[in-house]
């Protein structure tokens, strides 16, 4: 027969699980809606399909192909300056800190409490028994108390996750600012450099014509020329001269823009010397497109990152449908009315310990609002990332189809120049000789002129879509190992955090190979992308280094 105690007992658990299971509110039907695209069932285009496809990755130093020692020391200069790209990696080191806030939820908390009192007992009160009146005592309490939570749902586990997560992310927006910052250089850069060229050309046809001035005034002395052929020639004078300084101007903005670039006051921008850029580059593109794009390009390692990061924010808003358990335990001594050290003797120590258990019986409904917030917020990153893809793909297409239309441009602008120079000659020639009037000559000059600004335009625009492919290409960046796993099955379903536990190596249904990891992060794969966080951080420190495992 069961003692009272025993009955007792197991009527108390009885109840405990009865709450339990009532507390566990309905998730109900609230699912994720959105799938991530798989990059390569994407159509990546005729463009990218007719490319050089063993060209290779960009270096982390693309701009380097330019040739231009100049131009490497201002984007160091910019790199180490730029106020918004120390602000993208102040957002980094915030992340980080986060991520440790995050991570000390899921350790013990340890407090201690000591009061010190010292009290004065009036002698016009009756206070019973003892001599308290019109005395002095100390109240003194020390205690010491502990706590921890039972992550018995992974709810802790999952917030720290998250926040990693949020910390890869920012990290990986950290260098496509960076990256962005490159290319405005090399930009501004291409910019000077082709307003250098167009000034070359004003200042020549200002030269020819000013000698065509000369040559009409001759001509009119000599008794062959007339003096609508001196005013002709001399009208246009101050029109290329309204060029040079337009171009003079220009190439003052632009020393101006890249000190701004590199955080620097316009002045340090006057010691900029004219640009040298012989760049001659293919528009190749590697033989991994676009598999490998996931891990290259930062925007799209970012969005990878917040898709798992709400994933994980799913998971923490199902564990809030289950019990919260806290262990809790407190030691400590009190000394009332007592000398000063009486609250520390044995005898007046006490102690508390046992498990605190709350239950969400009735919520109003708001479990699974945030549940579903949750699961919209997975969907809104899902198609961002998405998003993201299919853009980075159209950015590549795109570059690769100028830089392809822009060398046939520049074959057919050689050939102008060299038509519109002989035009030229030959219509002055016979100016000259009276052959013909000032009208020839000046229409054939300015078909010159326009064809050879045609050309130097032409030229910089190549530099410039030269650096526009290597920022689509992702600028240089390995960050293979740091990309997550797909978290969503091909259901759609966002798996429990159970299924995490063999770490995040890129999937290859993503569009990553098998091995998840580019040759340089291998060793570190192994790990999964928390402990190849460590391996990257040197590739990444000029963009506010990847959290550090550290931070967890």
């Amino acid at each position: 027969m069961q003692s009272p105690a025993t009955k007792g007992t197991l009527a108390l658990a009885v109840l405990a699980v009865s709450l339990i299971m009532a507390g566990c509110a309905s998730m109900g039907d609230n699912k994720p809606q959105s799938t991530q695209i798989d990059a390569n069932a994407l159509d990546a285009g005729a463009a990218i399909r007719a490319a050089d496809r063993d060209a290779g990755w960009p270096a982390s130093d693309w701009w380097r192909a330019y040739g231009d020692p100049q131009l490497d020391a201002w984007i160091a200069a910019a790199q180490a300056g730029n106020p918004t790209l120390a602000a993208a990696q102040a957002r980094v080191r915030e992340a980080q800190a986060m991520a440790r806030v995050a991570r000390s939820a899921e350790l013990p908390q340890i407090n201690g409490n000591l009061s010190l009192m010292r009290q004065h007992w009036p002698d016009n009160v009756y206070y019973g028994p003892g001599p308290l009146a019109d005395t002095d005592t100390w109240n003194n309490t020390g205690t010491l108390g502990l706590s921890y939570h039972l992550d018995l749902w992974g709810k802790d586990k999952n917030a720290t996750e998250r926040a990693l997560d949020t910390a890869h992310a920012t990290a990986a927006d950290a260098r496509a600012a960076k990256l962005e910052l490159e290319a405005n250089v090399v930009r501004a850069y291409v910019g000077m450099s082709m307003n250098y060229a167009l000034l070359d050309l004003a200042r020549e046809t200002f030269e020819r014509q000013r000698a065509l001035a000369d040559l009409a005034h001759k001509r009119l002395q000599a008794g062959i020329g007339t003096q609508l052929e001196v005013s002709q020639a001399e009208s246009t004078l101050p029109d290329y001269e309204r060029q040079i300084d337009t171009y003079e101007e220009a190439i003052q903005l632009a020393r101006h823009q890249l000190a701004a670039l590199a955080g620097k006051g316009p002045g340090a921008g006057d010691a900029i010397r004219r640009p040298k850029l012989p760049l001659d580059a293919p528009a190749g593109l590697p033989s991994a497109m676009p598999a490998d794009l996931l891990g290259r390009r930062p925007d799209v390692v970012a969005a990878r990152w917040m898709v798992d990061a709400q994933a994980r924010g799913i998971d923490v808003a199902k564990a809030a449908f289950y019990p919260n358990i806290d262990l809790l335990a407190t030691v400590g001594g009190f000394g009332v009315t007592a000398p000063f050290t009486d609250f520390l003797r044995a005898m007046n120590g006490g102690w508390t310990a046992g498990p605190a258990l709350s239950l969400p019986i009735f919520e109003g409904g708001r479990l699974r609002a945030q549940l579903g917030a949750a699961n919209a917020g997975y969907d809104r990153a899902v198609e961002h990332y998405n998003q993201t893809i299919v853009g980075a793909l159209k950015d590549i297409a795109d570059q690769v189809v100028r830089i392809r239309s822009l060398d046939t441009q520049k074959k057919d602008a050689a050939r102008s120049v060299a038509a519109n120079e002989r035009s030229y000659r030959l219509s002055r020639e016979g100016f000259r000789r009276g052959l013909t009037d000032y009208v020839n000559v000046l229409v054939a000059q300015q078909q010159l002129l326009r064809a050879q600004e045609t050309a130097a335009r032409i030229d910089a625009e190549r530099l410039a879509a030269h650096a526009a492919l290597m920022a689509a290409l992702g600028g240089g960046v390995e960050t293979g190992a740091d990309v997550p796993d797909e978290r969503a099955a091909a259901a759609g379903a966002v798996p429990a955090s159970a299924s995490h536990a063999a770490g995040h190596a890129p999937a290859a249904a993503a569009g990553v190979p098998a091995s998840g990891v580019p040759a340089p992060a291998a060793a570190s794969a192994a790990a999964g992308p928390r402990g190849a966080l460590a391996a990257n951080a040197n590739a990444n420190a000029n963009a506010g280094a990847a959290p550090a495992a550290a931070a967890r």
